[in-house]
């Protein structure tokens, strides 16, 4: 059993079953997720798009939606009695199911670390209560584990084997079928409707602004599988910006991009593979801000920044997240060569950083090492 919950979760598990399967084990699967768990064969009985939601407050607001599918996959659990649950990141929803299920003495491997070392590190000895195994993405996370006696394992990040382009700039844009620009500006507002909706407005009047002092610009969104394509042509309508929208294809539309403004999230990191500069928009319910940045304990937010340990992209989150910022720093990484220049290189520290990849076949030979 399978519960992932949301596009980039769903993404990794997926990756992870064909790994299972090209290792020549053969399995039924069923549980939470979209598209690509779907496609690798997996029974998707409940849909991950319909629990898309961030932010204490946002959480509060779903918890009879999101406890509707809490229970239905554990009903389902207790009924058809799997051999191995597999937890995918979204943690708060993921945990709760482990504890739900835990007294069933099923192995639960849970694969994507809840960021315990960045907010309420004292979570770690709960996890430990829940589940069986920690499959981690970041070598900085095995001590936490270690520390409170947790199984773990350190497979390395698995955007390293699916964030690949194997065009160049001119190849991309010919692809995308982009027109010809000075410049071009890729726009990752993230994948949960709410953030579509908070982010997105914000990046595309700082876009509004570049454009007085660069007009010669353009802009591109890869819109994610878990995205209301419709809200989001509505809002770039209500902008009144020229907007390209692509059904996904985020590397490629990375790789033609010069500049990115992208949600805080994975999407960074993604952006970071491809070695485009870029600048970090984020925005939350203001309750929810003011709770939160009570509660972490880093200075950065951006995986980008975190994986660096120190802040090499700029993060415009809340009240600091203006169009007038915005695009002053899109002019400087559009426009100041060395800037730009130094950005690229320390984004090509964080891709050495981040391993060689392989994370997907690594997950599969836990599942394979429980199921035996």
């Amino acid at each position: 059993m399978v519960s992932a919950g949301e596009a980039s979760g769903d993404q990794h598990a997926a990756h992870a079953l064909k790994a299972l399967t090209q290792q020549g084990v053969q399995f039924d699967a069923f549980g939470m997720g979209a598209n690509e768990l779907e496609n690798a064969g997996m029974e998707v009985c409940v849909d991950c798009r319909e629990l898309a939601v961030i932010g204490l407050v946002e959480v509060l607001k779903n918890l009879p939606a999101l406890y509707q599918r809490l229970f239905h996959l554990v009903a389902l659990i207790k009924a058809r009695q799997p051999d191995l649950i597999v937890l995918v990141d979204y943690p708060e929803f993921n945990l709760k199911l482990a504890w739900w299920v835990r007294k069933l003495n099923i192995p639960i491997l849970f694969y994507i670390s809840p960021q315990v070392w960045a907010w309420r590190t004292n979570r770690v000895h709960k996890i430990g209560k829940r589940i069986d195994h920690m499959a981690v993405i970041f070598p900085f996370e095995v001590p936490f584990y270690e520390q409170a006696g947790i199984p773990c394992t350190y497979v390395g990040h698995p955007l390293i084997d699916s964030a690949k382009c194997h065009w160049n700039k001119t190849q991309a844009r010919q692809e995308l079928s982009l027109q010809p620009s000075e410049h071009w500006v890729a726009l990752l507002p993230g994948s949960r409707n709410g953030e579509l909706h908070r982010n997105l407005p914000i990046m595309l009047a700082g876009a509004k602004r570049l454009l007085e002092t660069l007009p010669n610009t353009e802009f591109v969104i890869p819109c994610a599988p878990t995205l209301d394509r419709s809200a989001l042509e509505a809002l770039v309508n209500s902008s009144g910006l020229n907007v390209t929208i692509v059904d996904g294809q985020i590397c490629p539309v990375l790789r033609s991009a010069d500049a990115a403004l992208t949600a805080s999230g994975t999407a960074t990191l993604e952006t970071a593979l491809m070695g485009t500069p870029m600048a970090i928009v984020y925005r939350v319910n203001d309750l929810t801000y003011k709770i939160m940045s009570r509660l972490i304990q880093i200075d950065n937010i951006g995986l980008v920044n975190i994986v660096a340990n120190k802040r090499i992209v700029q993060e415009f989150i809340q009240e600091d997240a203006s169009p007038q910022a915005i695009a002053h720093e899109l002019h400087q990484l559009l426009t100041n060569n060395s800037y730009r220049e130094q950005m690229k290189k320390d984004l090509a520290g964080v891709k050495q950083e981040m391993g060689h990849g392989g994370a997907s076949a690594q997950v599969a030979q836990l599942m394979e090492s429980f199921l035996k």
